[in-house]
């Protein structure tokens, strides 16, 4: 700890003029113990962001919860805005899970989405930017444009290969508000039944609710097609 305090401090400089190959700065560049500074910093501030979202969370808390110095969390990340936005960046698993979850028959392709969805957001290590971004969408400007390019355009391509026929732009986004209010809800919002009901409860209720989405540019009744 000694060691990236000093590189967040500028202490320990008596060995700043040494000579020898090894000696002083990493091979790469930086001193030992940075890079996992910078993430237990990282992992820290999204576990505080999720539970707190952005105005009840303080670089102090953050600190504190990383075990590091404040001065660190300056030093790496500068500002809490700029920490938060970086909190922000969300698990490549979300769209290789929906992606996946995408391709295939279409007639059940509302349960596979969503349990697709709750298995990313059921995985403590993908969680946490999840709920840092859902729960201050509402109240911070960078968080609510996240959630929107995600529910208007990442999402949306993504869900593309199981949605055809027209108004496909709104059907999708009516399918990402879907999925991002069931989030809010069961994990966020802790909503009982809703938030211990078994996953396979859900996605079976839930599923159908994004079939009908998946569906509605079928003329009422008529039979899938072959």
């Amino acid at each position: 700890m000694a060691e990236d305090e000093d590189a967040g401090t500028g202490a320990g400089r008596t060995g700043a003029g040494r000579t020898g190959a090894g000696q002083g700065k990493h091979a790469g560049g930086r001193r030992p113990g940075e890079t996992r500074t910078r993430v237990a910093i990282l992992d820290a501030a999204r576990a505080c962001f999720a539970a707190r979202g952005f105005d009840g969370t303080s670089m102090r808390w953050i600190a504190e919860t990383a075990g590091v110095d404040q001065a660190l969390v300056h030093h790496f990340y500068g500002s809490k805005a700029n920490l938060f936005v970086k909190a922000l960046e969300l698990p490549e698993r979300l769209w290789t899970a929906l992606g996946e979850a995408a391709v295939g028959p279409r007639e059940d392709v509302g349960e596979r989405l969503v349990r697709a969805h709750l298995s990313v957001w059921d995985d403590a290590a993908s969680r946490p930017p999840l709920m840092a971004m859902v729960r201050s969408a509402a109240v911070h400007g960078d968080a609510g444009a996240r959630l929107r390019e995600v529910a208007g355009n990442t999402l949306g391509r993504v869900l593309v290969p199981a949605i055809d026929g027209p108004d496909v732009r709104l059907r999708t986004s009516l399918i990402a508000t879907q999925l991002i209010g069931l989030s809010l809800m069961r994990y966020v919002m802790l909503l009982e039944p809703l938030a211990s009901a078994d996953t396979e409860s859900v996605v079976r209720h839930y599923g159908a609710a994004v079939q009908a989405i998946v569906n509605s540019d079928r003329p009422t009744g008529s039979p899938p097609p072959p």
